[in-house]
Order: C-alpha cells, then structure tokens, then sequence
C-alpha cells in the first residue's frame, strides 16, 4: 500500500511530526509513505479546501492508496475530503475512532486534528491513533460477530459514494477553474502523479490544466 502524507498549511508545522509517525506505524508492514508537504519551509499556502483536492487527485489518479491528513480541527478537511469523487475520510480524533475506522467503514482517507488538543504530549496520541489505524487489516469488521453484516453495509455505502459522486473526471469541468488550477498547481504532487498515476483521462486534464 502507498499512503500519502498530506496536511493543510495551517498545521504546516506540524508535518515532520505526522510523517515520521505514518512512517513508525508501519515499519512492520512494509508500506511505503510519501510525505507530500505541506512543508514548514512553504511559502505558499493553502487552504484545507484545496489540499483536499489534491488528496482527491492522488486517490482518483491511483498514483497512492490511501491518505492521511488534517488542518487544525479536523473536521474541515474530513469534510472537504467527502465532498470529493473517490474519497470515503474518517475523522480520527483517537485511538478508538482510528481502529473502528479501520475495521468497519474501510475508507481510503483520514483526517486527524492537528491543532485541536494538540498540547503537551500531543504526539502521543498522535502516535497511538496512527498504530490504531495502520496496524491491523482493513475492512474486517467489528465486533467480530457482526463483522458480515458491517461489511455488506460498508460496500454499500461506498457504491452510494460513487454513484452520488462520481467521477474526479466528470466534476473538474463544473468546478471553478482558477480554484482548480490553484490547488493543482504543487509541482511535487502533480510530478508524482504524472509519474504513478493510472487514470490517462484525469491525467489529460491535468496535463490541459498546466499546459
């Protein structure tokens, strides 16, 4: 699995911290984890609206697996996340909400609050959400004994996401364009996704967009 790192500008300094924590969770997996920024040394900044769009592209794409981000509550960037084609985020404030999140709604995003709370020793709790989430299985239900039946609903919502959603492809052309372009604009995700990327139709749109 290829999992992204990714968080608004407004946690920006915080994004050392949440890469070598991704990176820690999942040592005895093997998984690889792609630190996408946004980096403390950034001058350009960027909203949670448009990093979410930017998780959008890399999910949709198939350049990564899944995505673990945050803005200072949280909420707002899960939000943003579900409101995009392909993206089924989970707002993980805790160990618990991470490892049912794992176990149950098997989505491809997290989203963790990284200003909310976040005083002294937050970083343990970072810490212990991340292991909670990438530790065990996806999708494997929970509890045990009700664990088919959590899995036939959890199919069924993600239909219901696609089919209210969409495409990525489908939505660009109907979204403001100049917003477009301004979150689409990060050379390190776009090169990253003309490199891994297997959607050739998203791929042609991002190639007009930059062209």
């Amino acid at each position: 699995m290829k999992i992204a790192v990714i968080q608004a500008s407004s946690q920006k300094d915080k994004n050392p911290l949440l890469y070598e924590t991704v990176q820690y969770a999942v040592r005895k997996q093997g998984y690889e984890v792609v630190n996408f920024g946004i980096f403390p040394e950034e001058t350009e900044t960027y909203s949670y609206v448009e990093i979410s769009l930017q998780i959008c592209l890399l999910l949709e794409s198939g350049a990564v697996d899944f995505a673990v981000t945050g803005c200072s509550s949280g909420q707002g960037m899960m939000l943003a996340c579900n409101s995009l084609p392909g993206v089924l985020c989970g707002y993980i404030p805790s160990p618990a909400d991470a490892y049912l999140f794992r176990r149950i709604n098997d989505g491809n995003a997290v989203s963790y609050p990284l200003g909310l709370n976040f005083g002294w020793a937050g970083e343990i709790n970072l810490k212990s959400t991340m292991e909670a989430l990438l530790q065990e299985p996806f999708g494997c239900g929970y509890p045990e004994e009700e664990a088919a039946r959590k899995q036939r609903d959890t199919a069924m919502l993600k239909r219901i996401n696609r089919v209210c959603k969409g495409t990525l492809a489908e939505l660009v052309p109907r979204l403001n364009q100049e917003f477009v372009r301004a979150a689409w604009k990060r050379e390190i995700v776009c090169e990253y996704v003309g490199k891994y990327g297997t959607n050739h139709e998203l791929l042609e749109i991002l190639k007009q967009l930059r062209d």
